[in-house]
């Protein structure tokens, strides 16, 4: 047996059955969710460094997602607010590496 204790996407279940194997789950509360997201945030995070994949880049929006929808904020509102930002402090597309200031 091996002991996960993470959150993971919904149909993963369903795949270890298909595989022949038995897992055991639960459904988390509110506050375990989030505190799961925020975990799972990370650890996507940290694949992502590892590996540069893009198909990591795919499981840490799926994972913002699913927090902008713990926290009650639909993607449209977190676009306009991601837009603001942009109108606001700019983009990273012109790659300024700022070094210091005096």
């Amino acid at each position: 047996m091996k002991i996960y204790n993470k959150l993971v996407r919904d149909k993963i279940p369903e795949i270890i059955e298909k595989n022949g194997q038995t897992c055991k789950v639960r459904k988390l509360d509110d506050d375990e969710y989030l505190s799961a997201l925020n975990a799972k945030l990370k650890e996507e995070t940290m694949e992502y460094l590892e590996s540069g994949e893009v198909e990591e880049l795919a499981d840490l929006e799926e994972v913002i997602r699913a927090l902008l929808c713990a926290k009650g904020v639909s993607f449209k509102r977190f676009e306009a607010i991601r837009k603001e930002k942009v109108e606001k402090r700019g983009a990273f597309k012109q790659k300024i590496f700022l070094e210091s200031v005096n």
